[in-house]
């Protein structure tokens, strides 16, 4: 597949230093770094190789990636190493996606104090799916399952929601049987939107009340515990978004459409359509508007400013695990799993093998493109000749926030 012709990093190249002139005060050091980032990704600043082809002498410079998380170009080899290491994870059973989502108001305090509210919606997210989950008019079952944290929509304005995959069952609460899901049925939406809107409140006004939250511009009086709680009381009584998609088709559709998902950022460069005279047009899927593919054009400024809402807290972990597939006891809760779905177990030597696999052998299984093949007589493979030296005097700080 061909690279896009534009890219996030050309209009950041472009308009990046008027952009930092104008409103570097109010941008934070992260914001920063990622701009910094996706400005150096694959140029001579960030050093690299040259390469030829073994067969015809084709040569090419390949330069480093920036590895930032949050840059278009950097996410192909990440999606790849990611997927292959759930495939050993997947069991025999249907799978759902299921949404969860916060009104524009909890929205508007989730941009001003991101790592509190972000950490909210993954607590109050589990909870609500291992608490309708375990109760036994529902499942009775503990579930397992893991969520993506995406904070953007198609126009790239702020809209925080969590995408969870979950498989459609697990162990009954005493760890005898597997107990299933009705067929195309996971849990009842309603249920677990009232649960998590109260769940989320709660812990919101916990957070409140230990100082944790701030509030400036035109979120200023919500500084005050009355303007804070009365805010609150009017989010209690509308309905919350949580639905439930139809469960995939088969394991292979669930790694196919989550490799989509876990390493999306906010825009990618193939939805890029032009970038002149100041404007950037790009594609855009109008979801409430019939799913129709629309055109947006934005100034170089706004769009910058929106991709940059999107810059995740430094550290912060934005696919989570939970239930039999949280990190501590996975692999001894998934043996349980296939133990009572009647699966063959994988032994151990047979995960750390998929660990081992060269990079590039798995972005080609995955992707079906190689690394290696040269682009220009596809018969030969691209080797290393040359090391080729960072750019001391342009290189700036750029640290890897993945």
């Amino acid at each position: 597949m061909d690279r896009p012709k534009l890219e996030v990093a050309d209009v950041f190249r472009l308009y990046g230093e008027a952009y930092r002139a104008r409103h570097g005060a109010s941008m934070s050091k992260g914001q920063r770094r990622v701009m910094t980032a996706i400005e150096v990704c694959r140029t001579a600043a960030l050093g690299g190789h040259l390469e030829r082809c073994d067969d015809c002498g084709y040569e090419r410079n390949a330069f480093n990636s920036c590895r930032d998380r949050h840059c278009p170009k950097c996410q192909s080899l990440a999606r790849a190493r990611w997927i292959e290491d759930r495939k050993a994870e997947l069991l025999e059973v249907p799978y759902f996606h299921v949404v969860f989502t916060v009104p524009e108001e909890i929205a508007a305090i989730a941009l001003q104090n991101k790592a509190v509210v972000y950490s909210i919606l993954f607590g109050t997210t589990a909870e609500t799916l291992k608490t309708i989950a375990a109760d036994p008019k529902h499942l009775g079952a503990e579930i397992g399952f893991f969520a993506v944290l995406h904070s953007w929509g198609q126009n790239l304005q702020f809209h925080p929601h969590l995408h969870c995959v979950v498989p459609g069952g697990g162990p009954s609460l005493r760890g005898d049987r597997w107990v299933s899901c009705r067929p195309n049925f996971f849990l009842p939406v309603r249920v677990l939107s009232s649960l998590f809107r109260r769940l989320f409140l709660e812990s919101l006004e916990r957070a409140f009340d230990a100082g944790k939250l701030q509030f400036f511009s035109t979120l200023e009086p919500l500084q005050k515990r009355s303007r804070f709680t009365r805010h609150l009381a009017k989010l209690k009584e509308h309905d919350w978004v949580v639905y439930a998609k139809a469960p995939f088709a088969g394991p292979q559709q669930v790694l196919d459409y989550v490799g989509r998902y876990t390493h999306r950022v906010a825009i990618s460069n193939n939805r890029l359509l032009d970038i002149e005279d100041d404007q950037v047009r790009f594609k855009w899927k109008d979801y409430r508007g019939g799913d129709q593919v629309k055109t947006m054009t934005l100034t170089a400024g706004e769009f910058i400013r929106r991709f940059l809402l999107h810059v995740l807290p430094n550290g912060f972990q934005r696919i989570r695990y939970y239930g039999f597939l949280g990190n501590r006891r996975r692999q001894e809760k998934l043996a349980v799993c296939r133990h009572l779905l009647g699966m063959a177990q994988i032994e151990k030597d047979q995960i750390e093998a998929v660990t081992e696999t060269d990079y590039r052998d798995r972005y080609e299984d995955l992707t079906g493109r190689s690394l290696r093949q040269c682009p220009e007589c596809r018969q030969g493979n691209m080797v290393v000749v040359q090391i080729l030296p960072r750019w001391s005097a342009s290189s700036r700080a750029v640290l890897d926030s993945s």
